[in-house]
């Protein structure tokens, strides 16, 4: 392979593989890593709003762990914390999450000791044996790129043990995995929840759209089980869009009113807001107060009479059906899963948080069309999000480019550590950047093309983003360094004067160019892993969210809902987080046979992110609806598709002989191991398999209990029918200040907030009805501004 391979093509190549560039960047992010870490220590102490949210806003009896606020307390929680009381405090979505991690951590370790344990003492021996010292360098030394003969049968047998290792690790995790699956389903918290006992019905034809309609569409199924109540959906109109207009009116009522009585002191002029002008120009200048009131009366009157008038709207092609039991409802839905009931589709229930209800009554037709049109979307969304590769190329590329073009010889000569620095940290940093906007298109696509759940959204993200992923960074890129190599081989055989035909004939080494490209490309990747663990330590210091909180605190004022809003946990972006985790996976695994360093690197990442995950899901981030853990088998199935990649990788490595057929078996292995999950792991994983005593002593609802305060409409109709309107809040201390904004007779109340798990608070009720919450969020103030305080004084 050697001879194939041009001297200057192994020297000057897209991505060269140079030491200085690589050190360059594990340098600079190890410096940054490591002072960012200290910073965490700092800050984390000072301000627990930002570092444990969930301290303050846990979900009912289930605090994180107790921390110390010790320089290192953070840590002995992570190390005591194990996955049974992280399955009860963080739900199994996060602990799926944290338990692929593991996988991988423990995997890349393994896969570390066979590539870098093996092949390099090989691939060094064969390079100092059979390579002239002018054509190989540090890092080249330790790649596949020059061996040839029979030393490659080591790494087609190092090939097939990662392949085994990697079959073997997800079959570890994915018993595991079904273990936990059932823990959860036997939990209390599902076992008494409703919609673990409910029933999806869709695509209802049009003469069965009613209670009784679905209620013999159950009947004609003859399953074991009957139904306990049954629910069709109904069509609510404009009233989402009401109920968010009214919504967006108590915010703004509130900001007015927090500006007034700011410093719990009455502005001398009321505040005032013009009526149908442009630009601050025309209209009518009304009392901003009284005109806020006044409007949030008439919508709150308009909502009312909408929800009184739902039961005689038309009925959607969508509906629900409780069972007695849990056992119960997923038995029928096995039972059903294959068939379809008088042309309906029958399955589970998700839990209603999670349903996207503007996406249910999609028709057949117009879902065809959004989809069409979303696919088209999606594609030129990504083929111009592949734009920036270009450019990533080009700074990847500087140290070929430096030959045809002046100046960046003028630069290398002149300072060759800063062109070592830009070539090795610009390239994954403008990557990074890039790809920051495109899982929130594609996530915004995926829901405009129909997708009835936010984890099904998930779900269909990682899959459309890690596909551009592996497209985009390890195909078309490589495509990229292989068009700058041809190019350069032209311009070689050029000044070497060689004919048309001679250039033509060369055509027949593009596989082992592109071989050489992607081992080549080795360099690159030892600056992305570096960067990857750097941006995971940089989520765990919190500094841009720091920076953030305390901007939005002191210039656009502090409502006691913007300052909930602003301080509680965020929703942990699942799609994201698991999509750059496959991605990097997959380049480890396609190296690890052709340059095992970039292996060691992925494996160190993982350690990183193991942990630093761990912390943010115990301690920051929540899950928005718990789905059970239903992403794993996406995420399995990336994970092997990655072997494959890696196979096809050493099949263009070897093609040159007939040993490349020795790489087959273990695609076939995959193929079979696919097989055997989806027959004995899925069922399982799906559905509750309950024991026979476990059916007989299933607590068991009756039919009244659920008609009992329609059970079933209340929690499975759209959630505009029954949603608490926002109750406007004013800070606790401003309260006294309302019977001087409100000049008449205050009332005195409670108002049930959602906001607040439904806690009933006391209010003031001025003119027209409007009650106004008392709400005491001084600690959160205090908190706000100590982070500003402290970022000014880091900063």
């Amino acid at each position: 392979m050697a001879s194939i391979i041009d001297g200057t093509l192994a020297n000057d190549n897209s991505r060269t593989l140079a030491p200085a560039a690589v050190g360059s960047q594990v340098a600079l992010m190890s410096v940054v890593s490591v002072i960012t870490i200290l910073l965490f220590n700092v800050l984390r102490p000072k301000n627990k709003i930002i570092y444990e949210p969930k301290v303050k806003y846990h979900e009912g009896d289930k605090p994180p762990p107790r921390i110390s606020d010790s320089l290192f307390g953070w840590l002995p929680p992570l190390v005591r914390t194990k996955e049974p009381e992280l399955l009860d405090k963080i739900g199994l979505d996060a602990v799926a999450f944290l338990r692929f991690l593991r996988l991988l951590r423990w995997l890349f370790s393994g896969i570390t000791v066979l590539a870098c344990g093996v092949l390099i003492p090989i691939n060094v021996v064969y390079n100092l044996r059979n390579v002239n010292e002018k054509k190989r360098d540090l890092l080249s030394m330790l790649t596949i790129r020059d061996v040839s003969g029979s030393f490659l049968y080591a790494h087609i047998i190092v090939t097939y043990l990662i392949t085994f290792l990697i079959i073997f690790a997800v079959d570890v995790h994915w018993r595991a995995m079904i273990k936990l699956r059932r823990t959860w389903f036997r939990s209390p918290e599902y076992l008494q929840s409703f919609y673990a006992r409910t029933l999806q019905v869709r695509r209802v034809p049009k003469k069965f759209q009613s209670d009784e309609g679905l209620a013999d569409i159950f009947l004609s199924t003859k399953v074991p089980y009957p139904t306990t109540s049954v629910h069709i959906g109904r069509k609510v109109g404009k009233l989402p869009e009401l109920i968010d207009y009214h919504n967006q009116t108590v915010r703004e009522f509130e900001e007015v009113l927090v500006k007034y009585l700011k410093g719990g002191k009455i502005k001398a002029n009321r505040p005032m807001i013009r009526i149908g002008g442009t630009c601050g120009c025309g209209g009518t200048k009304k009392d901003a107060i009284d005109f806020y009131t006044a409007k949030l009366q008439r919508t709150e009157a308009a909502i009312e009479e909408y929800r009184t008038q739902i039961d005689t709207r038309k009925a959607e092609n969508y509906g629900f059906a409780s069972m007695a039991a849990v056992p119960y409802a997923h038995i029928v839905a096995k039972q059903l899963s294959s068939k379809h009931p008088k042309g309906t589709e029958i399955g589970l229930a998700p839990n209603p948080k999670d349903i996207i209800w503007s996406n249910m009554n999609t028709s057949d037709v117009e879902l065809a069309r959004k989809r069409t049109l979303g696919f088209v979307w999606l594609f030129f969304v990504c083929f111009f999000n592949t734009v920036p590769l270009f450019i990533i190329s080009v700074l990847a590329n500087l140290d070929s480019l430096r030959t045809y073009v002046p100046f960046l010889q003028q630069w290398f000569d002149a300072s060759p550590y800063s062109f070592a620095f830009v070539s090795g940290v610009l390239p994954p940093a403008i990557s990074g950047l890039f790809g920051f906007f495109l899982p929130i298109i594609m996530r915004w696509l995926t829901k405009y093309m129909g997708a009835l759940t936010h984890s099904k959204l998930d779900r269909a993200v990682v899959a459309r983003y890690f596909t551009f992923l592996i497209i985009s960074q390890l195909i078309i890129f490589t495509l990229l360094g292989v068009i700058f190599n041809s190019v350069q081989q032209i311009v070689i055989q050029i000044g070497k004067k060689a004919s048309f035909k001679e250039i033509i004939d060369n055509l027949h080494e593009l596989p082992a160019r592109i071989h050489s490209t992607y081992i080549n490309q080795a360099s690159y990747w030892l600056t992305f892993f570096p960067l990857r663990g750097f941006l995971a330590i940089f989520d765990l210091a919190q500094i841009i969210n720091l920076v953030w909180l305390s901007f939005k605190t002191h210039v656009f004022g502090r409502t006691p809902r913007d300052i909930r809003e602003w301080t509680q946990p965020p929703d942990f972006q699942y799609a994201v987080y698991y999509s750059n985790i496959l991605f990097m996976a997959a380049v480890g695994m396609v190296f690890a046979p052709l340059a095992p360093l970039v292996v060691l690197a992925a494996a160190i990442v993982f350690w990183m992110s193991s942990w630093v995950y761990k912390y943010q899901l115990m301690f920051v981030y929540v899950s928005k609806v718990e789905s059970g853990g239903r992403i794993w088998n996406v995420i399995i199935n990336r994970l092997l598709f990655c072997v494959l990649l890696m196979q096809a990788l050493m099949i263009l490595s070897t093609s040159s002989s007939f040993i490349w057929t020795s790489t087959i078996p273990p695609i076939v292995f995959v193929f079979f191991y696919k097989i055997y999950i989806n027959h004995t792991y899925l069922p399982a994983f799906h559905y509750f398999s309950p024991t026979e005593q476990e059916i007989s002593l299933a607590k068991v609802y009756s039919e009244r209990a659920d008609a009992k305060g329609n059970r079933l409409e209340k929690r499975f109709g759209h959630p505009a029918l029954h949603a608490e309107l926002f109750t406007p809040m004013l800070h606790k201390n401003m309260m006294p200040l309302l019977g001087q904004v409100y000049q008449g007779k205050i009332g005195r109340d409670h108002a049930k907030l959602e906001e607040y798990g439904g806690q009933r608070m006391e209010a003031q009720v001025v003119a027209g009805g409007i009650k106004i919450a008392a709400i005491d969020q001084v600690c959160c103030v205090r908190a706000a501004w100590r982070c500003g305080m402290l970022i000014v004084f880091v900063l």
